[in-house]
């Protein structure tokens, strides 16, 4: 079983940064894909960002290109997304996913494991 756990969340301004933080216990390794979605209310879940399972390979939402960055460290087993110039429209719950495989994907069935989230509130 593998268990993700993400944190960082929280409520800002807009323009602000936040980073948001993903780890991963259990029965996994480091040679998984990692992405990040989100899902703002009445909405659906959608693709924000992945890398690669040694992070040679990233991609982004449109949405947040210029804007997110994600990174992995592979020896504390940890994927970062680090939210810069955040809008109101970004406000949602953000969940951190690891594929089976493992290059960079933004389709949601590329994942396997997910966490529960963690709340990025923008006020205007």
């Amino acid at each position: 079983q593998v268990q993700v756990t993400e944190s960082g969340g929280g409520l800002v301004q807009a323009g602000a940064s936040l980073r948001l933080s993903c780890a991963a216990s259990g029965r996994t390794s480091s040679n998984n894909g990692v992405g990040w979605f989100r899902q703002a209310p009445g909405k659906e879940r959608e693709f924000v960002a992945g890398i690669s399972w040694n992070g040679g390979d990233t991609i982004y939402a449109d949405s947040v290109k210029g804007r997110f960055t994600i990174s992995r460290d592979r020896y504390k087993s940890t994927v970062s997304l680090q939210m810069n110039t955040l809008k109101p429209e970004d406000t949602a719950v953000y969940y951190c996913a690891i594929a089976l495989r493992a290059y960079a994907s933004s389709a949601k069935s590329d994942y396997r494991y997910w966490g529960q989230g963690t709340q990025v509130t923008v006020s205007s």
